[in-house]
């Protein structure tokens, strides 16, 4: 394909449909303004952004007390709050609909299938929430789960949600150490668990780690049948009960919603542990709703009873970007497992079953598929999917033709990009535009993004750092544990004063759009999933033979690979039994994402003259690229081994 072509033009039919188009339309009678096109909208979102957020507040039916004013102290990034008088419940929002339809369609790779419908979504939640006050739990009390991607997580989250207590989840792939970095901090009321799950075909056991974090968190925990025996783990587990024994006593009743405060705690979601232990973002119920209302229903088009996927883990931001489609009335399609079990078209499979109208997957996926040999296009009915997004990692020039190519012609494709610090995104597509290859279509609307040089200066057609320079309703609360907000302020604003720099190198296009060239920091991103390098340390240097270690992501065939780099104990060797034991402890210690796909001895690994290891150095020696600063390293001479490396070439 052509690259000075559009891959994908929408039609003026299809624009003058879009709820996006509809709701430009409503602001400029609204207000007297004459918008027309995209880049006015979003001028308009970003200038007036009382009379946009309030807009969107009322076109998307957010169920609450809105209140006035809708923004204070705007110009003040950390000071600013949003619809500071308002109440809303975000369980009463999600919970739109009631009756027979599908609300949830559930597939556990090709071992479980299950479809639920309002009503039965609405009983469990019920249950649930008056279980939960039985033992306590209330408004501010932490909830965590080691789930899978299942209709019972959702349910849970609903009902925690519902009475105001905070929900936090990972994926049951955990490894125990890495479960209890997250939930150990934010000391939770009540720790939920699966029995087993379904990966790669093969049953995954969890008993032990589900008993062992039960002992260390201290508190009752909620084993969820799902591909085991939950009576079995519940004897293991100190205690622990069934779900059914747990909401035994309850009868489904109308579901009763607290509403609280716009800024209340929701969710705790957890950063990479670049540099430590996670750190612990706190998003508040309001923030979310109404920038994933602003998402799914202007920015994705989503309509009420349509279906919206997405390929994800409870442990990603993404799993509470695509259970909020529930609030437009969508119903949510989940699956669990991994994406080629029992083949590579499992997903298309679900796809053409169900009738996505929305598709969204990682860029490493899309890539997976296109390795494969696979063509969708040919041998599945996608006729109803409209819209396929991608994130996790920069969707390559080549992923979007393959899409086109092999996928669906008539599809629009968004790339989009922001993460668990926003729990959103920053750029994404809209109907109104076209879409290009290798480039998002552009950025959010109400979101004052920019691209900025190192002295502060916007950019265009060069790269620099992602910052958005006005307050937003989804900045984070604040991080848990983090009193006087000096770690928050660290994360996002040490490097521009009163901007948010987001840590992404990202580039503004000819036609407006965004290209995302990766993380600026020393975050991972293998396969488009967000790890740190602290965790996989945390493992590898509790090893004997391993006396320090350096982690980095090295550009790798369209993605990135994790490498590391050991410096090992006199009298060790790097075998082939010591890499397979390395890789065999990052994999149960911490996840099996973060097993590095390169081990490299070496003699030394340069660090500061604080002692404190230097990767984002190493990563640019390895990659070819000049290191700035090297004189506040205490052994630069020691970057002159990442230089060149053979092993680093195949």
């Amino acid at each position: 394909m052509r690259d000075d072509k559009p891959l994908w033009v929408p039609s003026q039919a299809s624009i003058e449909a879009s709820p996006m188009y509809a709701f430009m339309k409503k602001c400029n009678r609204d207000f007297g303004l004459s918008l027309a096109g995209y880049g006015e909208l979003h001028a308009f979102s970003v200038a007036d952004r009382e009379r946009f957020w309030t807009s969107v507040w009322d076109f998307c039916g957010v169920k609450g007390e809105r209140g006035m004013p809708a923004l204070i102290n705007g110009d003040v990034m950390l000071d600013a709050r949003f619809f500071a008088d308002a109440t809303l419940n975000f369980a009463e929002n999600l919970l739109c609909q009631e009756g027979a339809d599908d609300a949830l369609i559930f597939r556990g790779e090709d071992k479980v299938a299950d479809r639920w419908s309002w009503d039965r979504l609405r009983d469990l939640v019920s249950r649930l929430q008056q279980a939960f006050k039985a033992m306590g739990v209330g408004s501010g009390d932490r909830i965590a789960a080691m789930m899978p991607n299942m209709p019972e997580t959702v349910a849970c989250m609903l009902a925690a949600a519902s009475i105001g207590a905070i929900w936090s989840s990972c994926s049951p792939d955990f490894g125990e150490q890495g479960v209890l970095d997250r939930f150990g901090q934010i000391e939770p009321k009540l720790f939920i668990a699966c029995d087993a799950y379904w990966y790669g075909g093969k049953l995954q056991d969890v008993k032990t780690k589900v008993a062992a974090v039960t002992r260390q968190l201290g508190v009752p925990c909620l084993v969820v049948h799902y591909a085991g025996d939950a009576a079995s783990v519940v004897n293991e587990t100190p205690g622990g009960k069934t779900l059914e024994d747990f909401i035994a006593s309850f009868e489904p009743r109308p579901v009763e919603f607290t509403r609280l405060p716009f800024s209340h705690p929701l969710y705790i979601l957890f950063s990479s542990g670049t540099t430590g232990v996670p750190k612990c973002i706190v998003h508040s119920a309001g923030g979310t709703l109404l920038q994933h209302l602003k998402e799914h229903r202007l920015h994705c088009g989503i309509q009420p009873g349509e279906k919206l996927f997405y390929f994800t883990t409870c442990g990603w931001m993404m799993w509470n970007w695509l259970v909020s489609g529930l609030a437009v009335g969508a119903t949510v399609c989940l699956f669990d497992g991994s994406p080629f079990a029992p083949d590579g078209n499992v997903l298309f499979d679900f796809a053409a079953t169900e009738k996505f109208a929305v598709f969204g997957t990682s860029a490493k996926y899309i890539d997976a598929v296109r390795k494969s040999g696979l063509t969708p296009r040919t041998s599945h009915d996608l006729s109803s999917l409209r819209l396929m997004t991608s994130t996790g990692s920069p969707l390559s020039p080549e992923g979007f033709t393959f899409v086109y190519e092999g996928i669906k012609e008539d599809v629009q494709l968004a790339s989009i990009s922001g993460g668990t610090d926003i729990v959103s995104c920053f750029v994404l597509g809209n109907p109104l535009q076209s879409v290009w290859r290798g480039e998002i279509q552009g950025p959010g609307l109400g979101l004052a993004m920019d691209v900025w040089d190192d002295d502060g200066k916007p950019v265009r057609q060069e790269k620099g750092e992602l910052v958005c320079t006005k307050a937003f309703p989804s900045m984070p609360v604040m991080f848990w544990n983090d009193p006087d907000g000096a770690k928050y302020k660290a994360a996002y604003f040490e490097r521009f004063d009163n901007v948010w720099c987001h840590g992404d190198f990202a580039e503004w296009t000819e036609h407006n759009g965004i290209v995302i060239h990766g993380r600026s920091d020393a975050t991972l991103n293998p396969g488009g999933v967000r790890i740190g390098t602290a965790e996989i340390y945390n493992q590898v240097e509790q090893m004997g033979e391993v006396a320090e270690a350096l982690c980095i992501g090295q550009e790798w065939d369209d993605d990135v690979r994790v490498v590391l780099f050991v410096r090992l104990a006199p009298g060790a060797a790097l075998t082939e039994e010591l890499t397979k034991a390395i890789k065999s402890r990052i994999r149960t210690g911490a996840s099996p994402r973060h097993v590095p796909a390169k081990i490299v001895a070496v003699s030394d690994i340069p660090r500061t003259k604080s002692g404190k290891i230097v990767e984002l150095a190493v990563r640019e020696i390895v990659h070819g690229r000049p290191v700035k600063n090297k004189e506040a390293l205490a052994n630069p001479e020691a970057l002159e081994l990442f230089a060149g490396l053979e092993e680093l070439r195949i």
